[in-house]
């Protein structure tokens, strides 16, 4: 799962990252790749019945080099969440919240391998074109998944 928004300069890493991967992968039977723009929301529905799911986005202001990588286990960012969040709207939910309450709607069908992977940047200007940094990471990124997945 791919998230992100591509006239948002590098914000669009994880759409990227998914293009590529579809290119480097085609059409698979046991691998879905899910171009899931800004709407985390879905996350609730991709979940179910899923063996193991990568998610890929950026992460701003990290103080690391544009591109830098990043594999967080999901659970880490799940655990780390407040049930009650006052500010919480489903309109403009995000997909660490989407795991979150998908853990709890799921319950027994939650995966249990989710991997969070993520690519620094930072610029979220409004531009359809990546930085070349943030491309470079990006490509670093389609090789990390494609060496994790033994393709």
């Amino acid at each position: 799962m791919g998230f992100g928004n591509p006239v948002r300069e590098d914000d669009g890493v994880g759409i990227y990252v998914v293009k590529r991967l579809q290119e480097e992968l085609g059409e698979r039977e046991n691998i879905q790749i899910l171009d899931m723009g800004t709407s985390a929301f879905e996350v609730l529905f991709q979940l179910k019945g899923q063996d193991r799911i990568i998610l890929v986005d950026s992460v701003l202001n990290t103080g690391e080099p544009v591109g830098t990588l990043y594999k967080v286990p999901a659970e880490e960012i799940v655990s780390s969440m407040e049930e009650d969040q006052p500010h919480l709207y489903l309109h403009s939910l995000k997909w660490d919240q989407a795991l979150f309450y998908a853990k709890k709607i799921l319950q027994d069908d939650y995966p249990d391998k989710i991997d969070v992977f993520l690519i620094a940047i930072d610029s979220t200007r409004f531009d359809t074109e990546m930085t070349a940094a943030g491309k470079a990471g990006a490509e670093k990124m389609v090789a990390k998944i494609l060496e994790e997945l033994n393709v």
